[in-house]
């Protein structure tokens, strides 16, 4: 072999030992993100829904004795007090009812009044032994049989005589009547409704609230406003919320308290129902684009010079373009947008326009 192809084979061996390996390394860039300060959440606008004045309680009247009505005294509207007479019966047949009863009781009296006088000739002639003890057990239960049907008829007379008083409706309680359910000239059977009552002490809301809208009204705050006084607010709670749907509408029906209500306030007033629900202490408003989730919960990046830190947080509500979450405080400077291309050795600085 030549001594110039020996020297081909030793000077890249030779030049091989003048070099070092090059390890990989990874080259952190300062990343341009743009950033935004964390704000306290703020309430929500309230919820409005449409309503009507409804009574508490409200129930349908009658009397208490059949007949035919012939007088009508109230009007749809009238305000009533308790004991007021609404409406009147033909009392003509009740008061037959009443001689009647009357006339049973005097002669259920004189019947047992010659039963008592028996059973005591009876008890005297047996003492003498001019009766035999059967005869007078006999004469003795009779005068008590008597004395009964005393009692069954002064019974029979009290309920005759209450069939009469009730052949005038009175008002239960104060209230205004709210319709009329039968007229004079109609026959009526006992406890047939004739009027509409409703306790004027207890005026409520009554609106329809969808199904989102249950939660708000359990916790939220509720107002009313009246259509006729639309400037005047009223503070009202949740009384009563129902358990079920509308079939057709898929609403739930609510009855919110006035806590003091006007005293023009009348059935049938057309009100708005406020929902303001309130926000906890702690809570912070954030961009929706701002959370990033990289299957350990929602997080968001927080800004500390040129580094980003990762905080956990929990979301409370989620909107459209803010979130409300808690976890990071009101006041940190936070990434953004673009969270989700970041990692925890990553270097940023804050955007600025024209960057």
């Amino acid at each position: 072999m030549r001594p110039s192809h020996m020297l081909l084979l030793v000077l890249p061996l030779a030049l091989g030992g003048c070099f070092e390996r090059a390890e990989a390394t990874v080259d952190h860039p300062v990343r341009p993100v743009l950033a935004t300060v964390v704000q306290p959440a703020q309430e929500e606008a309230p919820r409005r829904y449409p309503g009507v004045i409804r009574p508490r309680r409200e129930a349908d009247v009658g009397f208490r004795a059949a007949g035919r009505i012939v007088a009508r005294e109230v009007d749809v509207g009238a305000r009533v007090t308790a004991g007021q007479a609404l409406a009147r019966l033909d009392d003509a047949d009740i008061a037959l009812g009443v001689r009647a009863a009357e006339a049973d009781l005097a002669s259920a009296e004189a019947q047992a009044a010659l039963a008592t006088a028996e059973a005591g000739r009876s008890r005297t002639l047996a003492a003498g032994g001019w009766a035999s003890a059967a005869a007078d057990d006999q004469r003795q239960a009779a005068a008590r049989s008597a004395k009964q049907r005393v009692l069954a008829a002064r019974a029979a007379r009290a309920l005759a005589r209450n069939r009469l008083e009730h052949a005038v409706l009175r008002a239960p309680v104060d209230g205004v009547v709210t319709a009329v359910l039968a007229d004079r000239g109609t026959v009526v059977d006992e406890g047939q409704p004739v009027l509409r009552l409703a306790d004027a002490r207890g005026l409520e809301v009554e609106v329809q609230l969808p199904e989102t809208a249950l939660g708000d009204a359990r916790r939220a705050a509720a107002e009313v406003s009246l259509w006729a006084d639309p400037d005047a607010t009223i503070p009202a709670h949740l009384r009563e919320l129902a358990a079920a749907a509308t079939p057709g509408l898929r609403l739930y029906a609510a009855r919110f308290t006035l806590a003091a209500p006007p005293a023009w306030l009348a059935i049938g007033m057309s009100a708005t129902v406020s929902l303001r629900a309130t926000v906890p202490e702690g809570l912070a408003s954030v961009p929706a684009a701002a959370l990033v989730d990289r299957g350990q919960g929602a997080m968001v990046w927080v800004i500390a010079g040129d580094a980003v830190v990762a905080r956990p947080v929990q979301i409370m509500s989620l909107g459209r373009d803010h979130a409300v979450v808690s976890g990071v405080a009101p006041g940190a400077t936070i990434v953004a947008l673009g969270g989700h291309k970041l990692d925890p050795a990553a270097r940023v600085r804050i955007a600025r326009l024209g960057d």
